[in-house]
Parts: structure tokens; C-alpha cells; sequence
């Protein structure tokens, strides 16, 4: 048969071109479906498609939002310190930070539904006391530092708490640390020791309380770290809080002094402002990589320098903005190679 497809006949036996479909070599005897591989390498697309890129989220995507709120997050913290600085003064410190606990239980009220269905159990209740006591410390420091030295030296020597996170995590959480991180570190506390120049002049019991004020944070973090894996955001905040106000009652009430309505009104700004400040870095972050939003934190030391100087006679020294300079730089190097071994791990 000189044409047997015309013809009708059977093809089987014949050595008849296959016939080419989409890539696919159809002729069922010859070919038993088999890919073609001449036909195959004409195709645009192959047939083994190539892993995708991941497409990076629209909200964690706006660099000019997570800025402009982290900006926003730093004038926040500013006010905290600027007005305990201001309507602070006279009172103790465990009884400023029990009433600042006090009115940010306000804020607590939305938290109240998830803690009540979280049925924590032994383990995460010992976690969250351990982070209470620490964060109740760590408070009072703070407060106490704020009424005995500069803005600009209390904001600089707080930036050592990611350094002491990181350094815990490594410690008791087992975490690696790689050597860059590691001379980021060491740079951090040459900047701390820039600060505080040991022997060219006096430390003075605030310098001291800030130092461990910035250990007692990090327990508190890394505690916090333990129980963001387990629960929500909404509870670990709340659980805070809770533990918190409970652990400065004691406190505040051996050196409780009746206060005035304008402390009682710092206060409240002082409860108000950390409340936002926390709000708008959240937001920030969600907002845009670490990467972007962290360089950012330090214009605090600019404002806490430029408050100090212009409303509280608080000189700017040359040497605390060197050493702040080197500790928020440490630390924003350890923020950022974080985010970017997460996004790594994210992507095996």
C-alpha cells in the first residue's frame, strides 16, 4: 500500500513517522507514548518545570511604611523617656513603673478572651512567672536609672539588650552563632565600655542599674522567645502584664508616696506612649524586612541627645554618641543577619 492511511489499512508494522502532539510522540506501537526529545527541546517551556521563586508578600513588601512607622515607633519611645524624665522625678521608682503598669491594664481588656482559652499549663505558668520577676527588675532599673542619668546615655546603654538576647540564646537555647555575630557582639561591649569609660571618670549607680537593667530585659525576651512557638502574641503581651503589675504591687507599696494629679498624668502619657510605641513597631515589622526598618532605631539616640540637650540642660557628649553609635550598629547587624537566616531557612 503506497498510502495506507488513505486507505484505511493498518499501520501496524510499518515504519510510519509518529505523530507529534504537544511534545508527546503519539504513534501507541512504535513509540508506547514515550516523550519526544527533538520535538521536546523545540518547546518553550520544558516539561520539568523549574522551582518557583517565592513571591514575596504584599505586606512585608512596603519599605516606605515600615520606615515611616518605625519612625513613628522611635518618637514613641522618646516620649516614654522624655516623660518619665519630666513628671517622674520625685516619685520611686517601683511605684512610677506599678502605675504605669496600673494604666496599661486599660489596654489589657481586649487580651482578657485569649488568655482565659489559652489553659496554659504548669510548665508555660513557671516560664511566664520567671519572665514577670525579670521584667519587674528590669523595670525598676529603668526607672530608676532614668531620674539619675542622661536621656542620651539611658537609650544608648538599652540597645545592649539584643546583645545579651543573643548571646542567651546561645548559652541555654542552644542556638548557633556564627563568628560574624560574635565580633558584633564584642563591638557592642566595646561600645558599652566606651560609654561608661571605666577609670577616665565616675560610674554612678544609674550607669550601673542600666547595665542590669539590659541583662534583666534579655531574660525577660528570651523567655518570651520560649513562649511565642506555644501561644498567641495577644498572650505572652497579657501574661506580661499581669505578672508584671503583681510583681511591682509589693515593691511600690514599701516606698509609696501619695502622688500628684500632674504625676499621675505622666504616668498615664507614659503608659499611653509605651502602648503605641510597642503598637507601631509591630507594625513596622509587618510591614517591611528587618533589614530595612532596623537602621532606623537609631535616630532615638539623635532625639534622646537633642531632648536632653534642649529641655533637661543634658550636654551632648561625644563619647556616648560614639558608643551608642557602635551598640546600635552591633545590634542592627545581629537583627538583620537573623531575618536573613530565617528567610533562608524559610526557603529549604
Amino acid at each position: 500500500l503506497k498510502n495506507p492511511k488513505k486507505n484505511g489499512a493498518s499501520t501496524i508494522g510499518l515504519r510510519s513517522k509518529p505523530v507529534r502532539t504537544e511534545g508527546v510522540c503519539k504513534n501507541p506501537v512504535v513509540w508506547h507514548n514515550r516523550p519526544c526529545a527533538r520535538r521536546a527541546k523545540k518547546q518553550t517551556a520544558p516539561m520539568a518545570e523549574p522551582i518557583a521563586a517565592p513571591i514575596p508578600n504584599p505586606q512585608t513588601n512596603r519599605p516606605i511604611a515600615g520606615i515611616a512607622w518605625m519612625f513613628v515607633s522611635g518618637i514613641c519611645f522618646i516620649a516614654v523617656t522624655a516623660a518619665v524624665k519630666h513628671g517622674a522625678q520625685n516619685l520611686p521608682a517601683a511605684q512610677s513603673a506599678f502605675l504605669r503598669y496600673i494604666f496599661g491594664i486599660l489596654f489589657l481588656i481586649p487580651m482578657i478572651g485569649p488568655m482565659r482559652r489559652a489553659g496554659l499549663n504548669r510548665r508555660q505558668l513557671g516560664v511566664f512567672t520567671v519572665r514577670g520577676i525579670a521584667h519587674t527588675i528590669a523595670v525598676t532599673l529603668w526607672f530608676y536609672a532614668m531620674t539619675r542619668i542622661t536621656m542620651a546615655e539611658v537609650t544608648a546603654m538599652n540597645y545592649m539588650t539584643p546583645i545579651y538576647i543573643t548571646l542567651g540564646a546561645a548559652l541555654f537555647l542552644g542556638e548557633k552563632v556564627a563568628l560574624r555575630r560574635f565580633i558584633a557582639i564584642a563591638f557592642a561591649f566595646i561600645g558599652a565600655l566606651i560609654i561608661l569609660r571605666p577609670g577616665m571618670r565616675e560610674i554612678s549607680d544609674g550607669h550601673l542599674a542600666m547595665i542590669a537593667t539590659a541583662v534583666f530585659f534579655g531574660v525577660s525576651y528570651l523567655s518570651a522567645k520560649l513562649m511565642a512557638d506555644e501561644l498567641p502574641a495577644s498572650v505572652v503581651v497579657g501574661m506580661l502584664t499581669v505578672t508584671v503589675t503583681i510583681g511591682l504591687f509589693p515593691l511600690a507599696l514599701i516606698y509609696w508616696q501619695t502622688p500628684t494629679v500632674e504625676e499621675l498624668f505622666w504616668i498615664f502619657i507614659v503608659a499611653v506612649f509605651a502602648t503605641l510605641g510597642h503598637y507601631t513597631m509591630t507594625v513596622a515589622l509587618a510591614s517591611a524586612p528587618v533589614s530595612v526598618t532596623q537602621p532606623v532605631v537609631f535616630l532615638q539616640l539623635v532625639w534622646s541627645t537633642a531632648l536632653g540637650a534642649l529641655f533637661f540642660s543634658e550636654p551632648a557628649d561625644f563619647w556616648v554618641i560614639l558608643g551608642g553609635t557602635l551598640i546600635i550598629a552591633s545590634a542592627t547587624f545581629i537583627a538583620i543577619r537573623e531575618a536573613m537566616l530565617k528567610r533562608r531557612e524559610a526557603h529549604l
